[in-house]
């Protein structure tokens, strides 16, 4: 299995480099040449297996001859056995044809476990048996540094710095990116918002010298291996649902597409998914772009589901490298006029788009009223990206076919916004019971490449 650029003029890569390079040297991201594809009955086989078998072998042939079968699985069952439910991703369900699915019962209470914790074993075993060393830099608005930090903390060949928008992240978000005492991780919080980080990570990748004078690598979903680890979900869901018997639809709050472009996989893969359906909240860029065609940022607006409070979204390439019929060179076109201040899609790639996803939006006062009203009615409690994609669930779904939402996080990850919709503040788990009383480490720092980047190689290990 080989793997091309969204920009089309990287060189063509394995898994184990396109896991290890993140971000393709012309700058665009990596996908597979050729997506593989499952039939029917492959499909309906993994209903009642468990979800690390599931995840084996729907992962295994992206893979490759990078790991062994026996050394995948082993990965694949260290990588989830720490998630605080047997099910690793379980269903409730909230109405008629209508079902959460629970994303957070991961070592970080967040949907970024499933990938950055199968991440850290692969990078892990791969580093070990190339005698490499790599610093992982990664930008996150919320929830992907924490995951980063839990997955690669105290290993020996890895050091890990994590960029954030300093004041951007609720109190337990950043607890636990700056908490954990291991020498190997650092959390840098930085003078402006999460598309401020991402521009500061993508401009490391694109100053070769530095990118090879510190190993640089990436764990953002600018990573393939993230993206591919997020499909399993899609199928486990699914499946329990009646699939490939019958079809189901996804909403997914997203603000950076990696989540729902790994439901755009499954589909591709052979998964009978009706509709996928990105839920934005007041950042609403990608709702604005499949309703106009216009991709144009206005500034972020910080909000109370922080972790989607993003203008650049940059999984929306590999979307858009599809729309383009993959035209590396349209794609390159696009994102050099984003640099100018925006693009428009072609009527021909907006319909392309508009065959596989919906969208909508979901405003402040909307997303308090829906936890508000889930919790009476249903007894559940939802953070608030959660709960952007049930309100806009609720207004997309088609009763004749099952809706499952993706539930991203713990509610006890940010408490204020659920306390202050139902006068209830969740407890974090019991393992977690004294995040609050730990020290914290992190570094300011301004939005300025050179300053991150000289911090970097003062810190990092030789």
């Amino acid at each position: 299995m080989n793997y091309l650029s969204t920009r089309g003029t990287a060189p063509v890569l394995d898994f184990e480099d396109t896991m290890l390079t993140g971000l393709a040297r012309d700058g665009g991201l990596y996908l597979p040449e050729k997506i593989p594809s499952f039939s029917p009955d492959e499909i309906a086989a993994l209903e009642g297996l468990s979800y690390e078998e599931c995840a084996f072998r729907i992962m295994r042939p992206f893979i490759g001859d990078t790991f062994t079968d026996d050394t995948f699985r082993r990965l694949i069952a260290r990588a989830y056995g720490g998630f605080d439910h047997a099910a690793r991703a379980p269903m409730v369900q909230l109405a008629p044809g209508h079902f959460l699915l629970e994303l957070f019962h991961g070592p970080t209470l967040a949907f970024k476990d499933f990938a950055m914790q199968l991440i850290g074993q692969m990078f892990q075993a791969a580093l070990e048996r190339n005698g490499k060393r790599v610093t992982i830099v990664g930008a996150t608005s919320g929830d992907t540094g924490s995951a980063a930090i839990e997955a690669f903390k105290g290993l020996d060949n890895v050091d890990v710095f994590i960029l954030f928008p300093h004041g951007r992240v609720s109190e337990v978000q950043r607890r636990q990116m700056t908490t954990p005492t291991e020498a190997n991780v650092h959390a840098l919080a930085v003078t402006g918002d999460f598309d401020d980080c991402q521009a500061r990570v993508k401009d490391m990748f694109n100053h070769f010298d530095f990118r090879d004078r510190v190993g640089l690598a990436g764990v953002n979903s600018i990573n393939f291996a993230r993206v591919l680890a997020q499909v399993v979900y899609y199928f486990t869901s699914a499946v329990s649902l009646g699939a490939p018997a019958r079809p189901v639809s996804f909403t997914v709050p997203t603000g950076n597409f990696g989540d729902i472009f790994a439901g755009y996989l499954a589909k591709r893969m052979g998964l009978p998914i009706d509709r996928l359906v990105v839920a934005t909240n007041q950042n609403d860029i990608l709702h604005r772009c499949l309703s106009t065609a216009d991709y144009r940022p206005d500034g972020v607006t910080p909000s109370i589901s922080p972790s989607m409070d993003i203008q650049v979204s940059s999984n929306f390439e590999r979307a858009l490298f599809e729309a383009y019929g993959r035209d590396g060179a349209a794609v390159a076109q696009l994102m050099d006029e984003l640099k100018a201040g925006g693009f428009s899609v072609s009527q021909g790639a907006l319909q392309a788009l508009r065959e596989v996803y919906d969208s909508g939006r979901c405003s402040e006062d909307e997303t308090r009223a829906t936890i508000a009203r889930l919790h009476r009615t249903t007894g559940e409690l939802l953070c608030p990206h959660s709960a952007v994609g049930v309100k806009v669930a609720e207004e997309k779904r088609n009763p004749a076919t099952p809706m499952i939402t993706l539930a991203t996080a713990h509610p006890a990850k940010f408490p204020d916004a659920v306390q202050e919709a139902t006068g209830i503040r969740p407890d974090l788990p019991a393992r977690m019971s004294d995040l609050f009383e730990r020290p914290e480490r992190m570094t300011r720092v301004e939005n300025d490449l050179s300053a991150i980047e000289t911090l970097i190689e003062e810190r990092r290990r030789p």
